[in-house]
Protein backbone atom coordinates (compact mmCIF):
# COMPACT_ATOMS: atom_id res chain seq x y z
CA UNK A 1 0.00 0.00 0.00
CA UNK A 2 1.22 3.22 -1.14
CA UNK A 3 1.83 6.28 1.41
CA UNK A 4 0.61 9.53 1.38
CA UNK A 5 2.65 12.28 3.89
CA UNK A 6 0.55 15.50 4.43
CA UNK A 7 2.31 18.45 6.50
CA UNK A 8 4.79 15.36 7.95
CA UNK A 9 1.37 12.76 9.20
CA UNK A 10 1.88 9.26 7.38
CA UNK A 11 -1.47 7.84 6.44
CA UNK A 12 -2.54 4.94 4.44
CA UNK A 13 -3.99 5.77 1.14
CA UNK A 14 -5.45 3.12 -2.07
CA UNK A 15 -2.94 2.25 -4.33
CA UNK A 16 -4.08 5.21 -6.94
CA UNK A 17 -1.45 7.54 -8.53
CA UNK A 18 -1.35 10.96 -6.16
CA UNK A 19 -2.94 12.65 -8.79
CA UNK A 20 -6.15 11.23 -8.39
CA UNK A 21 -6.37 12.44 -5.34
CA UNK A 22 -10.11 13.32 -4.52
CA UNK A 23 -11.36 15.85 -2.05
CA UNK A 24 -12.48 13.02 0.33
CA UNK A 25 -8.64 11.90 0.46
CA UNK A 26 -7.88 15.72 1.61
CA UNK A 27 -10.67 15.79 4.05
CA UNK A 28 -9.43 12.14 5.36
CA UNK A 29 -6.05 13.71 5.89
CA UNK A 30 -7.30 16.59 7.24
CA UNK A 31 -9.08 15.61 9.90
CA UNK A 32 -6.05 12.96 11.16
CA UNK A 33 -3.84 16.41 11.35
CA UNK A 34 -6.32 17.71 13.65
CA UNK A 35 -6.51 14.88 15.82
CA UNK A 36 -2.92 14.66 15.80
CA UNK A 37 -2.71 18.44 16.87
CA UNK A 38 -5.57 18.14 19.47
CA UNK A 39 -4.08 14.79 20.76
CA UNK A 40 -0.75 16.34 21.21
CA UNK A 41 -2.02 19.48 23.10
CA UNK A 42 -4.25 17.06 25.45
CA UNK A 43 -0.85 14.81 26.46
CA UNK A 44 1.64 18.03 26.25
CA UNK A 45 -0.29 21.37 26.67
CA UNK A 46 0.60 24.20 27.40
CA UNK A 47 2.78 24.17 24.35
CA UNK A 48 3.45 26.52 21.92
CA UNK A 49 2.54 26.46 18.46
CA UNK A 50 6.32 26.18 17.12
CA UNK A 51 6.59 22.87 19.97
CA UNK A 52 3.37 21.24 18.40
CA UNK A 53 5.00 21.85 14.66
CA UNK A 54 8.56 20.46 15.74
CA UNK A 55 7.18 17.46 17.83
CA UNK A 56 4.31 16.34 15.73
CA UNK A 57 6.30 17.02 12.36
CA UNK A 58 4.18 18.81 10.50
CA UNK A 59 4.71 22.58 9.24
CA UNK A 60 3.86 25.66 10.87
CA UNK A 61 1.68 26.67 8.41
CA UNK A 62 0.11 23.73 8.68
CA UNK A 63 -0.43 23.98 12.44
CA UNK A 64 -1.48 27.51 12.21
CA UNK A 65 -4.26 26.49 10.01
CA UNK A 66 -5.43 23.48 12.46
CA UNK A 67 -4.91 25.18 15.66
CA UNK A 68 -7.51 28.20 13.67
CA UNK A 69 -10.12 25.61 13.09
CA UNK A 70 -10.07 23.60 16.59
CA UNK A 71 -10.05 26.74 18.03
CA UNK A 72 -13.28 27.61 16.00
CA UNK A 73 -14.32 24.26 16.78
CA UNK A 74 -13.94 25.40 21.09
CA UNK A 75 -11.60 22.77 21.48
CA UNK A 76 -7.97 24.57 21.87
CA UNK A 77 -7.16 27.63 23.24
CA UNK A 78 -4.46 29.66 23.89
CA UNK A 79 -3.22 30.86 27.62
CA UNK A 80 -0.30 33.02 28.95
CA UNK A 81 3.34 33.37 27.03
CA UNK A 82 5.23 30.26 27.74
CA UNK A 83 9.03 31.92 28.46
CA UNK A 84 10.95 28.67 27.10
CA UNK A 85 14.55 30.67 28.25
CA UNK A 86 14.96 31.59 24.60
CA UNK A 87 15.93 35.33 23.57
CA UNK A 88 12.92 37.19 21.69
CA UNK A 89 9.10 37.82 22.32
CA UNK A 90 7.51 34.84 24.39
CA UNK A 91 4.56 32.67 22.46
CA UNK A 92 0.95 32.36 23.90
CA UNK A 93 0.70 28.75 24.92
CA UNK A 94 -1.95 26.01 23.47
CA UNK A 95 -4.29 24.29 26.04
CA UNK A 96 -7.25 22.03 25.80
CA UNK A 97 -9.99 24.37 25.77
CA UNK A 98 -13.66 21.96 24.95
CA UNK A 99 -15.05 23.90 28.20
CA UNK A 100 -18.70 24.03 25.65
CA UNK A 101 -18.47 20.26 24.77
CA UNK A 102 -20.19 17.88 27.40
CA UNK A 103 -19.07 13.79 27.48
CA UNK A 104 -22.29 12.24 29.33
CA UNK A 105 -21.80 8.81 31.00
CA UNK A 106 -24.95 7.09 31.98
CA UNK A 107 -24.61 3.85 34.40
CA UNK A 108 -27.76 1.72 34.74
CA UNK A 109 -26.85 -1.15 37.88
CA UNK A 110 -29.27 -3.13 40.37
CA UNK A 111 -30.40 -0.32 43.00
CA UNK A 112 -29.13 2.72 40.78
CA UNK A 113 -28.66 5.21 37.79
CA UNK A 114 -25.61 7.08 37.87
CA UNK A 115 -24.97 10.32 35.25
CA UNK A 116 -21.28 12.04 34.93
CA UNK A 117 -20.78 14.53 32.52
CA UNK A 118 -17.47 16.07 31.87
CA UNK A 119 -15.92 18.92 29.32
CA UNK A 120 -13.12 17.93 26.92
CA UNK A 121 -10.41 18.67 29.49
CA UNK A 122 -11.97 16.70 32.56
CA UNK A 123 -14.14 19.57 34.38
CA UNK A 124 -16.84 17.77 35.96
CA UNK A 125 -20.20 19.05 35.18
CA UNK A 126 -22.61 17.21 36.54
CA UNK A 127 -22.10 14.38 39.02
CA UNK A 128 -25.24 12.33 40.25
CA UNK A 129 -26.59 9.03 41.67
CA UNK A 130 -30.34 8.07 41.48
CA UNK A 131 -31.71 5.34 43.71
CA UNK A 132 -33.75 3.15 41.44
CA UNK A 133 -34.70 -0.88 41.82
CA UNK A 134 -33.55 -1.74 38.12
CA UNK A 135 -33.73 -5.05 39.33
CA UNK A 136 -37.59 -5.21 40.60
CA UNK A 137 -38.86 -2.89 37.46
CA UNK A 138 -38.27 -4.75 34.32
CA UNK A 139 -36.77 -3.41 31.47
CA UNK A 140 -39.59 -0.64 30.53
CA UNK A 141 -39.87 0.92 33.70
CA UNK A 142 -35.77 0.98 34.10
CA UNK A 143 -35.63 1.94 30.55
CA UNK A 144 -38.25 5.01 31.31
CA UNK A 145 -35.91 6.35 34.24
CA UNK A 146 -33.25 5.50 32.27
CA UNK A 147 -34.80 7.99 29.23
CA UNK A 148 -35.43 10.49 31.88
CA UNK A 149 -32.03 10.65 33.63
CA UNK A 150 -30.79 11.40 30.02
CA UNK A 151 -33.36 13.84 29.04
CA UNK A 152 -32.08 15.57 32.35
CA UNK A 153 -28.56 15.83 31.38
CA UNK A 154 -29.29 17.01 28.10
CA UNK A 155 -31.37 19.84 29.37
CA UNK A 156 -28.38 21.09 32.27
CA UNK A 157 -25.98 21.13 29.54
CA UNK A 158 -28.37 23.03 27.41
CA UNK A 159 -28.82 25.61 30.10
CA UNK A 160 -25.04 26.03 30.72
CA UNK A 161 -25.00 26.14 26.48
CA UNK A 162 -22.73 23.10 26.16
CA UNK A 163 -22.63 20.95 23.01
CA UNK A 164 -23.25 17.27 23.66
CA UNK A 165 -20.54 15.43 22.00
CA UNK A 166 -21.70 11.93 22.80
CA UNK A 167 -23.47 9.47 25.23
CA UNK A 168 -22.10 6.16 25.90
CA UNK A 169 -24.52 4.21 28.92
CA UNK A 170 -23.26 1.64 30.98
CA UNK A 171 -24.90 -1.75 31.62
CA UNK A 172 -23.85 -4.77 33.95
CA UNK A 173 -23.92 -7.71 31.42
CA UNK A 174 -23.46 -8.97 27.94
CA UNK A 175 -23.71 -6.49 25.07
CA UNK A 176 -23.91 -5.95 21.80
CA UNK A 177 -21.76 -3.06 21.13
CA UNK A 178 -22.40 -2.74 17.24
CA UNK A 179 -26.11 -2.23 18.06
CA UNK A 180 -26.22 -1.07 21.63
CA UNK A 181 -28.51 -3.74 22.98
CA UNK A 182 -28.27 -6.00 26.13
CA UNK A 183 -27.47 -9.43 25.18
CA UNK A 184 -28.89 -10.88 28.90
CA UNK A 185 -28.28 -8.76 32.09
CA UNK A 186 -28.84 -11.69 34.56
CA UNK A 187 -29.08 -9.46 37.24
CA UNK A 188 -31.51 -6.83 35.86
CA UNK A 189 -32.99 -9.43 34.38
CA UNK A 190 -32.92 -8.44 30.75
CA UNK A 191 -32.63 -10.26 27.67
CA UNK A 192 -32.29 -8.42 24.31
CA UNK A 193 -33.10 -5.46 25.37
CA UNK A 194 -32.50 -2.24 22.64
CA UNK A 195 -31.07 0.56 24.52
CA UNK A 196 -29.63 2.79 22.11
CA UNK A 197 -32.69 2.19 19.94
CA UNK A 198 -34.95 3.11 22.80
CA UNK A 199 -32.74 6.59 24.05
CA UNK A 200 -32.36 7.31 20.49
CA UNK A 201 -36.64 8.22 20.90
CA UNK A 202 -35.90 10.90 23.51
CA UNK A 203 -35.25 13.62 21.13
CA UNK A 204 -31.57 13.61 21.40
CA UNK A 205 -30.02 14.94 17.95
CA UNK A 206 -29.61 11.69 15.59
CA UNK A 207 -26.35 13.81 14.86
CA UNK A 208 -25.27 12.52 18.69
CA UNK A 209 -22.91 9.52 18.92
CA UNK A 210 -24.60 6.91 21.34
CA UNK A 211 -22.58 3.62 22.35
CA UNK A 212 -23.94 0.92 25.01
CA UNK A 213 -20.96 -1.15 26.66
CA UNK A 214 -20.29 -2.96 29.78
CA UNK A 215 -20.26 -1.63 32.92
CA UNK A 216 -17.21 -3.43 34.02
CA UNK A 217 -14.72 -2.49 30.82
CA UNK A 218 -16.10 1.09 30.93
CA UNK A 219 -14.69 1.48 34.84
CA UNK A 220 -11.49 -0.43 33.69
CA UNK A 221 -10.66 2.00 31.24
CA UNK A 222 -11.33 4.92 33.92
CA UNK A 223 -8.90 3.09 36.05
CA UNK A 224 -6.42 3.16 33.87
CA UNK A 225 -6.69 6.48 32.92
CA UNK A 226 -7.08 8.01 35.92
CA UNK A 227 -7.17 6.06 38.87
CA UNK A 228 -5.21 4.46 41.60
CA UNK A 229 -3.27 2.40 39.08
CA UNK A 230 -3.38 4.81 36.38
CA UNK A 231 -1.08 3.83 33.54
CA UNK A 232 -0.51 0.14 34.87
CA UNK A 233 -0.16 -1.78 31.34
CA UNK A 234 -1.58 -5.00 33.25
CA UNK A 235 -4.30 -4.51 35.74
CA UNK A 236 -7.60 -6.69 36.51
CA UNK A 237 -10.65 -4.17 37.68
CA UNK A 238 -13.58 -6.29 39.63
CA UNK A 239 -16.75 -3.61 40.40
CA UNK A 240 -18.13 -5.00 43.54
CA UNK A 241 -21.75 -4.88 42.80
CA UNK A 242 -24.42 -7.03 43.40
CA UNK A 243 -23.58 -8.23 40.37
CA UNK A 244 -19.14 -8.87 40.27
CA UNK A 245 -17.81 -8.04 36.59
CA UNK A 246 -14.42 -7.99 35.76
CA UNK A 247 -12.35 -5.57 33.20
CA UNK A 248 -9.31 -6.76 31.86
CA UNK A 249 -6.56 -4.72 30.80
CA UNK A 250 -3.72 -6.19 29.00
CA UNK A 251 -0.63 -4.64 27.56
CA UNK A 252 -2.03 -1.43 28.43
CA UNK A 253 -5.16 -2.06 25.41
CA UNK A 254 -8.78 -3.35 26.98
CA UNK A 255 -9.07 -7.35 26.46
CA UNK A 256 -13.21 -7.57 24.52
CA UNK A 257 -12.51 -11.62 23.38
CA UNK A 258 -14.06 -12.47 19.90
CA UNK A 259 -17.66 -11.05 20.91
CA UNK A 260 -16.97 -8.36 23.19
CA UNK A 261 -17.66 -10.56 26.29
CA UNK A 262 -14.89 -10.90 28.10
CA UNK A 263 -14.44 -10.18 31.64
CA UNK A 264 -17.68 -11.42 33.36
CA UNK A 265 -15.62 -12.96 35.51
CA UNK A 266 -18.54 -13.47 38.26
CA UNK A 267 -19.72 -16.13 36.54
CA UNK A 268 -16.48 -18.67 36.56
CA UNK A 269 -18.03 -21.34 38.98
CA UNK A 270 -15.91 -21.94 41.95
CA UNK A 271 -18.37 -23.56 43.92
CA UNK A 272 -20.88 -26.73 41.97
CA UNK A 273 -22.07 -27.41 45.20
CA UNK A 274 -23.08 -23.85 46.09
CA UNK A 275 -25.98 -21.41 45.15
CA UNK A 276 -28.11 -20.99 42.31
CA UNK A 277 -26.89 -17.50 41.04
CA UNK A 278 -29.15 -14.94 39.06
CA UNK A 279 -27.54 -16.66 35.60
CA UNK A 280 -29.12 -19.58 36.29
CA UNK A 281 -25.91 -21.95 36.96
CA UNK A 282 -24.98 -23.00 40.79
CA UNK A 283 -21.80 -21.67 42.43
CA UNK A 284 -21.19 -18.81 40.38
CA UNK A 285 -18.15 -16.74 42.20
CA UNK A 286 -20.69 -13.25 42.46
CA UNK A 287 -22.81 -15.72 44.76
CA UNK A 288 -19.95 -15.93 46.75
CA UNK A 289 -18.53 -12.33 46.85
CA UNK A 290 -21.36 -10.15 45.25
CA UNK A 291 -22.84 -6.94 47.15
CA UNK A 292 -26.34 -9.05 47.92
CA UNK A 293 -24.32 -11.86 49.70
CA UNK A 294 -22.72 -9.65 52.02
CA UNK A 295 -25.85 -8.48 52.93
CA UNK A 296 -27.61 -11.13 53.22
CA UNK A 297 -24.81 -12.54 55.83
CA UNK A 298 -24.80 -8.83 57.54
CA UNK A 299 -28.11 -7.91 57.66
CA UNK A 300 -30.36 -10.48 56.69
CA UNK A 301 -33.54 -8.78 57.61
CA UNK A 302 -32.58 -6.09 54.58
CA UNK A 303 -31.70 -8.30 52.03
CA UNK A 304 -32.41 -7.47 48.72
CA UNK A 305 -35.68 -8.63 47.62
CA UNK A 306 -37.10 -8.30 51.84
CA UNK A 307 -38.16 -4.84 51.22
CA UNK A 308 -38.61 -3.79 47.31
CA UNK A 309 -41.13 -0.72 48.59
CA UNK A 310 -38.10 0.48 49.96
CA UNK A 311 -35.29 1.34 46.81
CA UNK A 312 -31.83 1.10 48.82
CA UNK A 313 -29.03 2.69 47.80
CA UNK A 314 -25.71 0.77 47.92
CA UNK A 315 -23.95 3.41 50.15
CA UNK A 316 -27.12 3.26 52.13
CA UNK A 317 -26.88 -0.16 52.61
CA UNK A 318 -23.00 0.05 53.50
CA UNK A 319 -23.69 2.35 56.44
CA UNK A 320 -26.13 0.11 58.01
CA UNK A 321 -23.81 -2.68 57.65
CA UNK A 322 -21.04 -0.42 59.88
CA UNK A 323 -23.46 0.47 61.88
CA UNK A 324 -24.30 -2.95 62.80
CA UNK A 325 -20.43 -3.78 63.11
CA UNK A 326 -20.30 -0.58 66.12
CA UNK A 327 -23.03 -2.24 67.70
CA UNK A 328 -21.08 -5.41 67.76
CA UNK A 329 -23.10 -7.58 65.53
CA UNK A 330 -20.40 -10.63 64.92
CA UNK A 331 -22.32 -11.61 61.81
CA UNK A 332 -20.62 -8.19 60.02
CA UNK A 333 -17.40 -9.26 60.58
CA UNK A 334 -18.00 -13.20 60.18
CA UNK A 335 -19.86 -11.90 56.40
CA UNK A 336 -16.87 -9.97 55.44
CA UNK A 337 -14.37 -12.86 56.38
CA UNK A 338 -16.47 -14.91 54.06
CA UNK A 339 -16.22 -12.24 51.12
CA UNK A 340 -12.47 -12.00 51.72
CA UNK A 341 -11.80 -15.54 51.71
CA UNK A 342 -13.88 -16.32 48.33
CA UNK A 343 -12.39 -12.97 46.67
CA UNK A 344 -8.99 -14.09 47.03
CA UNK A 345 -9.62 -17.49 45.93
CA UNK A 346 -11.64 -15.52 42.75
CA UNK A 347 -8.61 -13.75 42.32
CA UNK A 348 -5.79 -16.49 42.51
CA UNK A 349 -7.56 -17.80 39.23
CA UNK A 350 -7.75 -14.65 37.52
CA UNK A 351 -3.56 -13.75 38.49
CA UNK A 352 -3.15 -17.02 36.92
CA UNK A 353 -4.88 -16.21 33.54
CA UNK A 354 -3.67 -13.12 33.02
CA UNK A 355 -1.20 -12.27 35.38
CA UNK A 356 -2.06 -8.45 36.29
CA UNK A 357 0.44 -6.38 38.52
CA UNK A 358 -2.79 -5.05 40.00
CA UNK A 359 -6.38 -6.24 40.93
CA UNK A 360 -8.55 -2.85 41.20
CA UNK A 361 -11.20 -3.37 43.60
CA UNK A 362 -14.34 -0.96 43.14
CA UNK A 363 -17.36 -0.14 44.49
CA UNK A 364 -18.14 -1.85 48.02
CA UNK A 365 -15.03 -3.50 47.79
CA UNK A 366 -12.87 -0.32 48.00
CA UNK A 367 -14.81 0.29 50.59
CA UNK A 368 -14.19 -2.32 52.88
CA UNK A 369 -10.99 -2.74 51.95
CA UNK A 370 -9.04 -2.48 55.20
CA UNK A 371 -10.68 -5.64 56.18
CA UNK A 372 -10.98 -7.60 52.95
CA UNK A 373 -7.60 -7.01 51.63
CA UNK A 374 -5.61 -9.07 54.19
CA UNK A 375 -7.94 -11.78 54.09
CA UNK A 376 -7.60 -11.73 50.17
CA UNK A 377 -4.35 -11.52 49.76
CA UNK A 378 -3.24 -14.45 52.22
CA UNK A 379 -5.93 -16.36 49.87
CA UNK A 380 -4.55 -15.21 46.67
CA UNK A 381 -0.60 -16.21 48.09
CA UNK A 382 -2.39 -19.30 49.43
CA UNK A 383 -3.71 -20.60 45.76
CA UNK A 384 -1.96 -18.44 43.24
CA UNK A 385 1.09 -19.40 41.54
CA UNK A 386 3.59 -17.65 43.43
CA UNK A 387 5.63 -16.17 40.78
CA UNK A 388 2.65 -14.56 39.47
CA UNK A 389 1.45 -13.64 43.43
CA UNK A 390 3.79 -12.11 44.87
CA UNK A 391 3.98 -9.52 41.92
CA UNK A 392 0.20 -8.28 42.61
CA UNK A 393 -1.77 -6.49 44.77
CA UNK A 394 -4.87 -5.75 45.82
CA UNK A 395 -5.46 -1.81 45.91
CA UNK A 396 -9.00 -0.26 46.17
CA UNK A 397 -10.35 1.91 43.92
CA UNK A 398 -10.80 5.71 44.83
CA UNK A 399 -13.90 6.49 42.21
CA UNK A 400 -16.30 5.01 43.70
CA UNK A 401 -19.42 3.55 42.65
CA UNK A 402 -19.29 6.17 39.40
CA UNK A 403 -16.29 4.19 38.02
CA UNK A 404 -18.18 2.91 35.00
CA UNK A 405 -20.38 6.38 34.23
CA UNK A 406 -16.80 8.18 34.69
CA UNK A 407 -15.07 5.38 31.96
CA UNK A 408 -18.29 5.75 29.86
CA UNK A 409 -17.92 9.86 29.35
CA UNK A 410 -14.12 9.05 29.00
CA UNK A 411 -15.02 6.91 25.68
CA UNK A 412 -16.91 9.93 24.50
CA UNK A 413 -14.10 12.37 25.47
CA UNK A 414 -11.61 9.81 23.16
CA UNK A 415 -13.97 9.94 20.63
CA UNK A 416 -13.56 13.45 20.02
CA UNK A 417 -9.54 13.70 20.39
CA UNK A 418 -10.05 10.80 17.49
CA UNK A 419 -12.19 12.51 15.38
CA UNK A 420 -12.14 16.53 16.05
CA UNK A 421 -14.26 17.27 13.08
CA UNK A 422 -17.43 15.43 15.46
CA UNK A 423 -17.79 18.93 17.14
CA UNK A 424 -19.82 21.75 14.50
CA UNK A 425 -17.39 25.00 14.23
CA UNK A 426 -19.41 27.46 16.10
CA UNK A 427 -16.89 30.60 15.94
CA UNK A 428 -16.47 32.93 12.63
Amino acid sequence: MNQVKAGGLITGSTSRSSSAGTPADQASVRRSNLALVLRHVSDHGPCARSAVAVETGLNKTTVTSLVSELQARGLVKETGPQHAGSVGRPSLALVIDGSRVGALGVEVNVDYIAVFVTDLAGRVLIDRRIGFDAMGSGPERSLDELTRAVERAVADLDRLGVVLAGITVAVPGLIDTTTGTVVFAPNLGWRGVEVAERLSRAGIPQTVPMTVDNDANLAALAEYTSGVAAGTSDLVYLTGEVGVGGGVISSGRLLNGADGFAGEVGHMVVDPEGERCGCGRIGCWETKVGLATLVRMATPDHAYGTSRHVVRDPEERLADIEQRRAEGDPRVDAAVTHVGKWLGRGSSLLVNLFNPRVIVLGGYFARLADRLIPVAQAELERLGMTAATERCRFVPSDLGFGAASRGAAGVVVERVLADPTTIPISQP
